[in-house]
């Protein structure tokens, strides 16, 4: 660094009498050719008094050299200060000649010299590469002339450099005193360029090497300039940083103090508790990389938010959401293929299709863990079992089980969600599921995906596409939640009664398994195995006070239910349970072991009769089988032949596919009437009636009439 002698004289290097040869120093002669000294990132200026370490083998070689002599050198900057090792090339030509005021050696071999700026000299040519520089020089002589200009130059520096020295905590004070009683324009100019603290190695070098006084006084007060415009910005900045500075601290200082009183009455902040709470909850919730940045932006939003402001509980609701999802919250599968066939054995009597499938999901997913969760599709009648199933299946997987009824459904925000700008904006039902669920892994069952319905307001079957889609639901989107979630782990079932109502594009994304009615037989089983002892235990009941006789449950299932599936089967066990409860209670009797012959004591006639013997005696009754969503039944078709006009005659609320059918049966037996000992001409003088029973009922399907 470049300092003036009238202050920044190094007392631990100069003695008084070495104060006093300086202040006394006649003008010294310069030898036309002197060792130069490379110097990093300073320059020294003529009348500078300055301390330099000196730590280069050659350049101490130099100056053990000189002091022995006249101790002149010359001072010149390296254009690199990083570099070790300067060649000629590296070092710049115009420097300054000084004298060597006094050496120290230092501990580590380096040495600290004092040395005097005396005159600008300019390198003509090297004379000496090693063991250190030496050249030829010549002495630069300054060029001014008093002006006008040059006065008003001089005044406006001082003026400005006494500014940068008054707003200024680097500078001593005493230096602006200094610069003020300085009368000559050059050493002026010097000192304050050595002075200026924002210069660059090549702004100084530059007014270093302007002879002419004026146009180095124009130079150094741009720089100045330059220099009190950065204090000023600085300064500014510094008051800015201060006063936010000092608010924070009388905050943190207030709050210190509420704290130590709250602490003291037992008392807390609500507010800080809460954000504090959230920020340990976000913490420890693992989230993923994309809803931990939610989070923690919406937490920042909320620290600036009041309380009372009427986004803060809609903010602080989102971030229960996404702090009590199952982001990374798994239940461990049962994968013992043996122990899942039992539990759905046990739980379910039949449905062998289904049970096939999930045993065989199971050992898939030993083979291979990061398996996508299937999308099953139970399509049966009512009854049949296909909740209770998802419930059988997540038990015996050792997995969480929930349920949500989408029949009825007609807004698509109930599956995707709200965005948060409604009020009262809350999560699609799928994102609430999984929150209930507690894990992101649920057996998650959707009922009566048949039943969906669609208005203005959207599509739901079409939202549902994403979720029940395995190669896009790992990353589905809640309007609510605007962060993807991953349900490819999730196991989705859906139930149905039908297929047909369930859009193609939706049906295409499930695996669809039937679910057929049970068969008497089967009935009777799930009877005595599951309906029983549920409708024993809802009514208080001990297997020792009600028992079903095998008899009796056949009479039950074929004279009083006529159904696919057994939830009637079960209403007539529990109304006989809700009987025989009756009686106990009274007094009138202790057990009770129900046969054939009681069943009609307790659920009255029998509603069901079987005309199958008595209807198929007479000829002209053919047997129908009809299909509905909830079960089958049996058709008589009856018909009749009159003497008449060649008319056929079709009644029974018969739909067009059937009226065609009974044509083509007409046709058909007129076309082998040879083959039937008929006559060619039977139909012509011959009326037929065809008629189908409960004429109510709307009937219709192809080859009803063969």
């Amino acid at each position: 660094m470049a300092r003036r002698k009238d202050k920044f004289l190094d007392k631990d290097l100069l003695s008084e009498e070495d104060l006093a040869r300086i202040q006394s120093r006649q003008t010294v002669k310069i030898p036309s050719e002197i060792p130069i000294l490379p110097l990093r990132g300073t320059v020294v200026y003529p009348t500078m008094v300055i301390p330099l370490l000196v730590a280069r083998e050659k350049s101490i070689q130099m100056i053990n050299d000189v002091l022995d002599g006249d101790r002149i050198i010359g001072l010149v900057a390296q254009k690199n200060p990083e570099q070790e090792d300067p060649e000629t090339n590296d070092i710049y030509r115009i420097g300054v000649a000084a004298q060597i005021i006094k050496m120290i050696k230092m501990p580590d071999d380096s040495i600290r010299i004092m040395i005097e700026g005396i005159n600008r000299i300019r390198v003509k040519q090297f004379t000496q590469q090693s063991p250190y520089f030496k050249a030829s020089i010549e002495i630069i002589h300054e060029k001014y002339k008093s002006s006008n200009r040059s006065d008003a130059l001089v005044h406006n520096i001082k003026n400005s450099f006494k500014n940068i020295v008054s707003g200024s905590a680097n500078l001593p004070k005493e230096l602006g005193v200094i610069i003020q009683n300085i009368s000559e324009a050059g050493k002026l100019a010097d000192l304050i360029a050595s002075s200026l603290m924002n210069t660059s190695l090549e702004e100084r070098q530059e007014i270093l090497e302007i002879a002419d006084i004026e146009k180095r006084l124009e130079r150094v007060f741009v720089l100045l300039n330059r220099e009190l415009e950065i204090l000023e910005l600085g300064n500014k900045i510094q008051s800015q940083i201060k006063d936010e500075m000092d608010k924070a601290q009388k905050e943190y200082y207030l709050r210190q103090q509420m704290k130590a009183l709250q602490k003291e009455l037992g008392e807390g902040d609500d507010r800080t508790i809460e954000i504090e709470e959230l920020t340990r909850k976000i913490e420890h919730a693992d989230l993923p990389q994309e809803a931990a940045e939610a989070a923690y932006k919406e937490l920042d939003r909320l620290k600036r938010m009041p309380p009372a402001a009427a986004e803060y509980t809609v903010s602080r609701t989102y971030l229960d959401w996404l702090i009590e999802l199952p982001w990374s919250k798994s239940t461990v599968d049962n994968l013992d293929t043996k122990a899942v066939q039992k539990i759905l054995d046990k739980d379910h009597f039949g449905l062998e299709k289904v049970k096939k499938r999930i045993v065989e999901y199971i050992a898939v997913r030993h083979l291979k863990t990061d398996m996508k969760g299937p999308i099953l599709c139970f399509v049966g009648p009512p009854g049949t079992g296909k909740t209770s199933l998802g419930r059988s299946i997540a038990r015996a997987m050792n997995r969480k089980f929930h349920r949500i009824s989408v029949g009825g459904v007609r807004d698509e925000a109930e599956i995707r969600g709200h965005r948060r700008t409604y009020v009262g904006a809350l999560p699609g039902r799928i994102i609430q599921g999984l929150r209930k669920a507690g894990s992101n892994n649920p057996v998650f069952m959707l009922d009566e995906v048949d039943k969906i319905g669609m208005d203005f307001r959207g599509d739901p079957a079409s939202a549902l596409l994403e979720v029940l889609d395995p190669e896009q639901n790992n990353s589905f989107s809640d309007h609510y939640l605007d962060v993807r979630f991953d349900l490819s782990k999730v196991m989705f079932i859906t139930t149905a009664n039908i297929l047909e109502t369930i859009p193609p594009a939706l049906r295409d994304r499930m695996e669809v398994l039937y679910l057929s009615g049970y068969t008497p037989e089967e009935k009777t089983e799930i009877a005595k195995r599951h309906l029983i002892p549920r409708q024993l235990n809802e009514h208080g009941l001990t297997k020792k006070q009600l028992q079903f006789r095998k008899s009796a449950l056949t009479k039950i299932i074929q004279s009083y239910t006529r159904e696919s599936g057994v939830r009637n089967l079960e209403r007539e066990i529990s109304a006989i349970a809700r009987a025989i409860a009756r009686e106990v209670v009274e007094g009138r009797k202790d057990t009770a072991v129900i046969a054939d012959s009681l069943v009609s004591k307790y659920l009255g006639p029998e509603k069901y009769i079987s005309e199958l013997d008595t209807r198929m005696q007479s000829p002209g009754v053919a047997i129908g089988l009809a299909y509905t969503p909830v079960g089958g039944e049996i058709l008589f078709i009856e018909a009749s032949a009159m003497p008449g006009k060649k008319s056929l005659t079709l009644t029974g609320h018969l739909g067009d596919v059937m009226k065609e059918s009974a044509q083509a049966a007409l046709s058909y037996i007129r076309s082998i009437a040879g083959k039937l000992s008929l006559k060619p001409d039977f139909y012509e003088n011959t009326d037929i009636h065809i008629h189908v029973p409960e004429g109510a009922v709307p009937k219709d399907g192809p080859s009803a009439g063969v």
